[in-house]
């Protein structure tokens, strides 16, 4: 990856230009600002370059550069510049976390120097970012568990630091969340990807038929849906047979409250601290409102795919209807609903009580912000312009419902 440009902050225009000119005859490509006020709109998650920067200036100084810099992008080198040359200043400027420290007036193959290794740290930078990016697309927790908010992130990387592991495993979720989706995921992430996976519905479990899954589980991966129904003889004989096979893992789902079960006396004690080494919970969907339309049409499709129907048009007014909604079913309400949609027999709603109309329509902004920069892969310009918004509008509606455009960049 090719990292050459190097944005230039510095007051005096003439100390501007005439660095602004050694960084051309090396190659690079200045952008040139007079001003905190001119630089902060340029400084982004993944911009390809640098930050070069005078410490001081009117109004906001470097040290402000710098502080917005590693709020945006703890890795985005930035450079600072003194013509002051004191220590307790360097000091100051790289405790703060600046790349370097370069005294003005600058020796230019100082300057080239150091400003060369920052754009090779960067693009080094980049690159692995670029290839992390690139790996989780492709994997079951990208594939598998659809969401484009925050709390959907956090339940995939949850996914994959479980898979990391050889531990046993306790997914937590409110009914209809998906917990056998999410264990096939951590077992599809796990070193044990290629090595059975087998499913039981604790409540149907036997002393018996607990031992017949550990000898067929090849040292693959047993999933057991909602195991606080396990009867309490099938409790003692998990237990020892997690002791006895240590290379099958178990994965167990619930949407209760296990913890207090096993305090109460309604659950194993010993059972529950060992299912509970690594905890993954999947919040419902009205914690994470901004999945709905998301995974709605995803699953509308995979229904008109299954039953070969020509796909139908998905209006704003239906996400509208959609978000208006709790779902206490969960994804499999949301699924449900989709399904009927598809085959045209149902409004895609349920009748649960909406919320109040300055709720609906903050939710509906919301909705259609993320989808629009998520069309335009995170680039906030573009989706202002397609949204028919000014600029700064666009960005205090971005900072009111806490979004970051970056977020939505591949």
């Amino acid at each position: 990856m090719s990292i050459d440009r190097v944005l230039l902050v510095d007051d005096d225009r003439a100390v501007r230009e005439a660095l602004g000119q050694s960084l051309e005859l090396a190659g690079m490509r200045p952008l040139l600002a007079g001003s905190y006020i001119e630089a902060k709109d340029h400084i982004a998650a993944e911009f390809e370059g640098v930050v070069l920067s005078d410490i001081r200036m009117p109004g906001k100084d470097g040290f402000a550069l710098l502080d917005l810099a590693r709020k945006v992008d703890p890795d985005l080198p930035v450079i600072l510049l003194t013509g002051e040359g004191d220590v307790p200043t360097a000091v100051r400027g790289m405790t703060g976390g600046a790349f370097d420290f370069l005294e003005k007036p600058c020796n230019p193959s100082e300057l080239i120097a150091v400003v060369t290794k920052a754009l090779r740290t960067r693009a080094l930078i980049l690159e692995n970012r670029a290839l992390k990016r690139e790996i989780r697309r492709g994997d079951a927790a990208a594939r598998m568990l659809v969401g484009s908010s925050a709390a959907s992130e956090q339940m995939r990387e949850a996914a994959r630091m479980a898979a990391r592991t050889s531990a046993e495993v306790l997914i937590s979720g409110p009914p209809g969340a998906g917990t056998a989706k999410m264990a096939e995921v951590i077992h599809l992430l796990s070193a044990a990807a290629m090595r059975p996976f087998q499913k039981l519905s604790a409540a149907s479990a036997t002393p018996d038929g607990l031992a017949m899954l550990f000898e067929k589980s090849g040292g693959g991966t047993i999933f057991l849906d909602e195991v606080a129904a396990l009867p309490m003889a099938a409790q003692f004989a998990l237990l020892d047979l997690i002791d006895s096979h240590s290379g099958t893992r178990v994965i167990a789902g619930t949407y209760r409250d296990l913890a207090r079960d096993a305090a109460e006396g309604r659950f194993n004690p010993d059972l529950f601290y060992k299912l509970d080494v690594m905890r993954v919970r999947i919040p419902p969907l009205k914690e994470r409102t901004e999945d709905i339309p998301v995974l709605f049409r995803h699953y509308v499709a995979i229904a008109c795919e299954q039953s070969d129907l020509p796909m139908p048009e998905i209006t704003p007014d239906v996400i509208a209807g959609l978000m208006a909604q709790d779902w206490p079913g969960n994804a499999r309400g949301l699924m449900n609903a989709a399904m009927r949609f598809a085959m045209g027999l149902h409004e895609a709603q349920e009748d649960t009580g909406a919320p109040g109309l300055s709720a609906q329509m903050a939710r509906v902004e919301r909705t259609l912000l993320i989808e629009e920069l998520t069309r335009r892969n995170g680039n906030a310009t573009e989706a202002a312009a397609a949204l028919k918004l000014p600029r700064k509008t666009f960005y205090d509606k971005l900072a009111r419902h806490g979004i970051r455009a970056e977020d939505y960049r591949e």
